[in-house]
């Protein structure tokens, strides 16, 4: 699971990072507004955490900027400002829950979990024709065959799974699969989709990974028309 944490108080950014990192989340962190709101944009993340009071653009601008991009991804807003009227008016920028500071970090990670079983996000498998993906043991299944899949390769796979068929930019993989801010480039992209590939040929299965090109990828079953 990737959070974005969008906070202007260094030090509160960092404990929240480690304390989150620990507990097994990717967390990038982001010290304004503005660029928040461009990182969110980017539609990889599956959780975003929001200071309320920050320079520029504060976060319930932030928040209806999200939600004006028709972006559905889970906000929680973290602010001292508890007054009904605050909670209200985070609520109907967009926000789907309100977190007062200070607050106890078990209190927090409740609220996340909470926030992801909603939406969904903590199923089980991915499926697409006749390819199934474990999200618990990285196995790819086609049938009574099977492949595990490593790190890399299975966060290429579950993007292209959630997609649905949808093209996937390498702009949009390699954001969400090495990082915003992360040195690599499209040759990497490249790498694990063939080998994936591979791996989708080695268990026989009806779905390949098709290439639309200077866009980026997409699964297609055999039989599409696509």
């Amino acid at each position: 699971m990737k959070i974005l944490l969008i906070e202007d108080e260094k030090i509160l950014a960092d404990t929240l990072k480690i304390l989150l990192e620990s507990k097994g989340f990717q967390v990038e962190v982001v010290g304004d507004g503005e660029s928040g709101a461009e990182y969110a944009e980017l539609g990889i993340y599956d959780l975003l955490i929001l200071d309320v009071m920050m320079p520029g653009m504060d976060g319930y601008q932030v928040a209806r900027r999200v939600r004006s991009k028709r972006c559905a991804v889970p906000i929680m807003m973290l602010t001292a400002k508890s007054d009904v009227a605050d909670r209200i008016e985070g609520l109907n920028a967009g926000a789907d829950y309100y977190l007062t500071k200070p607050f106890d970090t078990r209190e927090l990670l409740a609220c996340i979990n909470a926030l992801l079983r909603r939406q969904g996000n903590q199923i089980d498998t991915l499926c697409f024709g006749n390819l199934e993906l474990d999200l618990g043991t990285s196995i790819l299944h086609c049938g009574d065959r099977w492949v595990r899949l490593s790190a890399k390769e299975f966060d290429v796979m579950r993007a292209l799974l959630q997609a649905g068929g949808r093209i996937v930019s390498k702009e949009t993989l390699l954001a969400r699969v090495w990082g915003y801010e992360s040195n690599a480039v499209d040759n990497h992209v490249e790498v694990y989709i063939a080998f994936l590939r591979r791996k989708l040929g080695s268990i026989g299965s009806q779905v390949t990974i098709g290439t639309q090109r200077r866009m980026g990828y997409y699964l297609e079953c055999e039989d599409d028309d696509r």
